[in-house]
């Protein structure tokens, strides 16, 4: 990509209603995540003190406010960026229509994982005294959190331990909306909002 080309950045939203099918409906096990977070994998040698490996795989779903860069055929190259509004909305809905067990690899519709489950599930809020786990950089206020339980021995064995798979990829329909700025503005303001500290 040419850093000096200015790109759009689109919005993430969602209707809340229950009728519409936008949100997220999958969460895919990914090599290399678009919100550039791995996950760290639990088990009797890293956290807990457990007698045996306790398969728990926790990370970053959504990071709020990460621009994240896309590219398609029909709208060429832009970011799109979850805000963090926009993220509790995803995932009450998410839980509402029951997909904490919809899993896949690599966001392949045909290779849909069973065994695999999230169980925790948190959004970052101070106010409320929910903070990034340690371990964990980079991830801001409003950003979603969470863990799955892997029960299917292949995947555990030949995906997770191996390192094959590393991160989440959130997976469903979403509109956008531009927001009539470019990455590099953002940057731009960043920079005079940091000189002027």
């Amino acid at each position: 990509m040419d850093t000096n080309i200015k790109l759009p950045i689109y919005k993430i939203k969602i209707n809340s209603d229950d009728g519409d099918e936008s949100g997220v409906s999958f969460v895919a096990l990914v090599t290399d995540p678009a919100i550039e977070r791995n996950w760290m994998a639990y088990n009797d040698q890293l956290r807990f003190k457990a007698d045996a490996e306790r398969r728990i795989i926790t990370g970053a779903l959504m990071v709020a406010d990460l621009p994240i860069y896309r590219r398609s055929e029909t709208m060429g190259e832009f970011y799109v960026v979850f805000d963090k509004q926009e993220i509790e909305k995803i995932v009450q809905k998410f839980f509402r229509n029951g997909n904490t067990g919809n899993v896949n690899k690599m966001h392949e519709a045909s290779q849909q994982v069973q065994g695999v489950y999230m169980y925790e599930s948190f959004i970052i809020d101070s106010s409320r005294g929910i903070h990034v786990p340690d371990g964990f950089t980079g991830i801001t206020e409003g950003s979603w959190m969470g863990s799955y339980k892997v029960d299917n021995e292949d995947i555990w064995q030949n995906f997770i331990k191996t390192g094959e798979f590393q991160g989440f990829s959130v997976e469903g329909l979403f509109d956008m909306e531009i927001q009539g700025r470019t990455i590099e503005q953002e940057i731009l303001d960043t920079i005079s909002e940091i000189e002027q500290l």
